[in-house]
C-alpha cells in the first residue's frame, strides 16, 4: 500500500464504500515565544477551514507525551493515544488519511504513530491541505467513535542506545538541516552536533518547493547513495522525533523500511555524558 495519496485520489474517495476518516494535524515548530510572538494555533487554522469530515489532532497534546527526560515530543501513552484516535472515529478496519498544513513533518508523525500501533491502512496527503482543491468547511464534526486499539509494535522504534549502536552497524540519518548537524547552529536544544556515526539527510531535501515528495525512484536513489543500500538496516532522527517521521514516510515512499529514534536529538543532547560529534563527517 502506498504511504501516500493525492488530492485528486482522495477526491475521489468519498464515492467508494470506505471513505477514510480524516485527520488534520496542523502544527509548526515555534520559536516564536523567545521573540514574545505568540506560538502557532493549529485549531485556529483548523477552524479557519479544512477539509470537509476532517477532525483535528494536537500533535502536541494528542501525538506526545508532556517534554521531558524523554524529549520534546516523546511517545504518548498509549491509551490516552488509542482515546484520542477513537474520539476522532478511527477504526481498525477503515482507512485514515493524515493531513497538515503543507511541510508534512506532524503529518508523517500521526502517520508513524498509527502505523506503529498496528493500524493497517494510513496514508498521507502529498502536499498537505495547499494541495486540497476542493471546498473547505467550518463545521466541526461529531464523528461515531472508532474502534481502533493501539499496540505497542515490535520493531520500528528505537531508543538512545539503539540509535547509537545502529550508527555503527547500520546507517543512521539525521534529518535536521545541515547547519544543526554540523553543530554550527542549535536555536532548541542544550548544544549542537550530531550523535557519532550519523549521516546527514535533512528531510527537506525529499520534497519538491510545493511540498510534495520526490518521485520514489529519485528517494530512492538518494538514500541508496547516502548509505542505505539493499539489506542496511536503517533508522532516523531529528530534533524531537517529528520531523523524522517525515524522513520515515519518505523511505517508506522509497521502499525502504526505516526504524525512528522518537526521542531524537533533544533527548540524546540532554544528557552531557552521550557524545556528541560536530562539523560535517559523521564522526
Amino acid at each position: 500500500m502506498n504511504a501516500i495519496i493525492s488530492a485528486s485520489e482522495l477526491a475521489g474517495e468519498p464515492a467508494g464504500g470506505r471513505p477514510p476518516v480524516l485527520l488534520d494535524v496542523r502544527w509548526q515548530l515555534s520559536l516564536a515565544k523567545a521573540a514574545g510572538a505568540p506560538d502557532f494555533d493549529g485549531r485556529a487554522e483548523y477552524a479557519a477551514g479544512h477539509i470537509p469530515g476532517a477532525v483535528f489532532v494536537d500533535l502536541d497534546r494528542e501525538l506526545a507525551a508532556a517534554p521531558g527526560r524523554g524529549g520534546r515530543h516523546p511517545l504518548p501513552d498509549l491509551a490516552e493515544f488509542g482515546a484520542a484516535m477513537r474520539r476522532a472515529g478511527v477504526s481498525a478496519g477503515r482507512p485514515v488519511v493524515v493531513y497538515d498544513g503543507g511541510q508534512g513533518w506532524a503529518a508523517a508523525r500521526a502517520w508513524w504513530l498509527l502505523r506503529w500501533t498496528g493500524h493497517p491502512d494510513v496514508r498521507v496527503l502529498d502536499g498537505g491541505l495547499p494541495s486540497w482543491q476542493g471546498p473547505l468547511s467550518t463545521e466541526t464534526p461529531d464523528p461515531a467513535p472508532g474502534d481502533f486499539e493501539p499496540v505497542a509494535g515490535a520493531s520500528g522504534l528505537l531508543d538512545a542506545d539503539a540509535a547509537a549502536a545502529l550508527a555503527r552497524s547500520g546507517v543512521l540519518f539525521d534529518a535536521r538541516a545541515g547547519e544543526r548537524y554540523r553543530g554550527e547552529v542549535e536555536p532548541i536544544d542544550r548544544v549542537g552536533g550530531h550523535i557519532p556515526g550519523a549521516v546527514s539527510a535533512p528531510t527537506t531535501e525529499n520534497v519538491a518547493p510545493d511540498g510534495r515528495f520526490l518521485p520514489a525512484e529519485k528517494l530512492r536513489a538518494r538514500f541508496e547513495a547516502l548509505g542505505a543500500a539493499e539489506g542496511t538496516e536503517v533508522g532516523v532522527y531529528c530534533g524531537s522525533g517529528v520531523s523524522a517521521a517525515h524522513e520515515v514516510l519518505a523511505l517508506a515512499v522509497a521502499g525502504i523500511p526505516a526504524a525512528l529514534y522518537v526521542g531524537s536529538w533533544s533527548e540524546w543532547s540532554s544528557d552531557p555524558t552521550r557524545p556528541v560529534a560536530v562539523g560535517p563527517d559523521p564522526r
